[in-house]
């Protein structure tokens, strides 16, 4: 089981996302068992950057996958695991700057800028859920930045303008902070995770020794175990089979 998670997690990181169903359908029932819980988890994200100037926050979608490692010991306790692949952070409505280029700096006065870093992030949570399935979740939370522009865009003549400035080698690479969360554990087929969680980043976006500013992002998401009902199926199977009494040939003969 640990080499198919080794490769599920190096596939999610190198596909893109609408690839992610599909390998999660495939290797789902092997990475389940009655102390795991695998599966697909997406929603929307409000992001924001600290003490930037800014006119709101900036809206995004979000897709991954995770792992709840239940205790043997205790099982409402767990570590809550897995890469949120498609994650957005930024800001919306950033003051226009300049660009260095007159025709730009030109065709975008008045305009407005929206920022979108995009990372890969890693969340490393202890989870507790209670008797009536409400859970709380806590811990650090890691990012690897992935992609970073500025989207400059003004109206002219009734359309839209639209310009992507590269700023990835502005952004720190690894971002760093504790999320926060509270959801439900649905008893619908085989259980979904509905989740509100917030993030609070501690490690400044950007490089240089201007302001820091910091990522901050809430988080509503809904999570579905797949391929929980196939592997208790499978263990069902098994178990039966080695319940099963043979006898030996001339026990099961009538006796005269």
């Amino acid at each position: 089981m640990k080499k198919g998670l080794l490769l599920l997690i190096a596939l999610f990181c190198i596909v893109p996302a609408r690839s992610q169903v599909l390998i999660s359908l495939i290797f789902g029932d092997k990475l389940n068992s009655p102390f795991l819980e695998f599966g697909l988890e997406g929603g929307v994200n409000f992001s924001t950057i600290s003490d930037l100037d800014t006119s709101g926050t900036n809206l995004g979608f979000n897709l991954g996958f995770y792992f709840d490692i239940r205790s043997k010991q205790n099982p409402a306790w767990m570590i809550n695991t897995g890469v949120i692949v498609k994650s957005p952070m930024g800001a919306h409505g950033i003051p226009v700057y300049s660009l260095n280029d007159a025709t730009l700096d030109n065709t975008f006065a008045g305009g407005s800028v929206n920022r979108e870093i995009r990372y890969f992030n890693v969340p490393i949570l202890i989870k507790y859920q209670f008797r009536n399935n409400i859970y709380l979740k806590t811990g650090p939370q890691f990012g690897l930045l992935a992609k970073a522009f500025d989207e400059f865009t003004r109206e002219v003549n009734k359309d839209d303008v639209v310009y992507k400035k590269n700023i990835r080698d502005q952004i720190r690479v690894i971002d760093a902070g504790i999320a926060l969360g509270a959801g439900y554990h649905m008893k619908i087929g085989n259980g979904l995770n509905v989740t509100v969680q917030y993030y609070y980043g501690l490690v400044p976006v950007m490089k240089g020794d201007g302001p820091n500013v910091y990522n901050r992002s809430l988080y509503v998401t809904a999570g579905l175990p797949i391929g929980k009902g196939k592997a208790a199926q499978r263990r069902a199977e098994k178990e039966a089979e080695l319940n099963k009494i043979v006898l030996p040939e001339d026990e099961a003969k009538p006796q005269k």
